[in-house]
């Protein structure tokens, strides 16, 4: 609401930074939380004109077959699919310049030895410099497996939010949701800055609740080696296990497993360290503030995110009241997806906090509204 509070506060130099100067956007997210809480208010108290009570309550009881489902999520599949495929064609160094950088790390991977700290780095990152490099080499295409990682993406935000939802219709609105989203839409045939570590992540969620949740500490440790910034989600899978609906057994041996996966990931990190560690590891308070002012900032072409964090957030807690048990831990994404950007500021000034660092952000906001069209009690 205010972008400058915090930088102007927090910035080494003197400046003339208004800290209460509005956004542009806060008439906007004013209307929409007000709106929000009267319209729920008069719903709860069945207090709205006969049509929108009974429109909202059609809504959050409606549900798909499964073939419905099926059918209707190919098709909203095959129409991304063939709106996306021709940025596959496209020269990725006209897009962005960062692909030089990919392009140097490709050429003498699997060797660090390279001058530049962000060529070394970026062969560091081990299951994402080897999907590029199959994706480039074999399929002659660098951008084609970071598209199929981001059709994976939206499957397994549908499946997440079917799994929470227990809903088939609400995953079905978390995948219109996230493709909705300029941020997704923009990075997902990017090969640089590629989704797989998104996917990972996501794998990891949805296995816990499954027969083979052993595979979660395994997708977890795969997305860290794709992107050593999703370590700062570890919590959030902790939350995650404490709240999923497995016996108490399977709990503590996830519980047990992750924290070995720590450990050893902090291990192979420690002795890494004379590669490039060492020299980008720096701890800035100040930097920490402000990494908050870059989801404000990263946010503005995604008004829905904007317009609904709030409101959402409201919508989620009166669910996880009303029994929907892991709507709390979807809150939990939701902060901590937000949380991230700031987190890894104070540790580092070596990663730029992009917007497609805020793409976990998107998903979890997705999963969000569709648990909250959870069937009601």
């Amino acid at each position: 609401m205010f972008p400058a509070l915090i930088i102007s506060n927090t910035y080494e130099f003197s400046n003339d930074l208004d800290p209460f100067e509005s956004n542009s956007w806060l008439p906007s997210i004013i209307i929409s939380i007000s709106s929000f809480l009267i319209i729920g208010f008069l719903y709860q108290k069945k207090k709205l004109p006969s049509f929108f009570q009974s429109g909202i309550h059609f809504i959050l009881n409606f549900e798909t077959s499964k073939r419905v489902s099926i059918i209707t999520a190919i098709i909203i599949l095959v129409i991304y699919i063939g709106f996306s495929s021709e940025e596959l064609f496209i020269d990725e160094m006209r897009q962005w310049p960062d692909y030089k950088v990919l392009q140097q790390a490709l050429d003498i991977w699997p060797s660090t030895d390279h001058w530049s700290i962000y060529v070394s780095e970026q062969n560091t990152r081990y299951v994402r410099i080897i999907l590029l490099d199959f994706s480039q080499e074999f399929l002659q295409n660098i951008k084609l497996l970071p598209f199929v990682g981001s059709i994976l993406v939206v499957v397994f935000t549908a499946l997440i939010t079917t799994q929470i939802a227990k809903k088939r219709f609400a995953g079905l609105v978390s995948m219109i949701i996230l493709l909705q989203s300029i941020t997704f839409t923009d990075f997902d045939t990017i090969a640089v800055y590629e989704n797989f570590w998104v996917l990972f992540y996501l794998i990891s969620l949805y296995s816990i609740q499954k027969r083979w949740w052993s595979a979660s500490p395994v997708s977890f440790v795969l997305a860290i080696f794709t992107k050593a910034f999703i370590i700062t989600y570890f919590w959030m899978n902790i939350f995650f296990i404490y709240r999923a609906e497995i016996p108490r057994k399977t709990k503590y041996f996830l519980f047990l497993t992750y924290g070995a996966v720590i450990g050893i990931v902090y291990w192979i990190f420690e002795s890494g360290k004379s590669i490039i560690y060492d020299d980008i590891v720096k701890l800035d308070v100040n930097a920490f503030y402000d990494g908050f002012t870059g989801w404000g900032n990263n946010m503005q072409l995604d008004p829905l995110a904007i317009l609904c964090v709030v409101p959402l957030t409201v919508g989620l807690f009166i669910k996880s009241l009303k029994g929907v048990k892991q709507a709390d831990s979807v809150l939990i994404l939701i902060m901590g997806t937000i949380l991230a950007a700031p987190l890894i500021s104070f540790v580092t000034d070596f990663y730029f906090i992009l917007p497609y660092r805020y793409i976990p952000f998107i998903v979890a906001m997705a999963i969000g509204i569709g648990v909250f069209l959870s069937k009601e009690d």
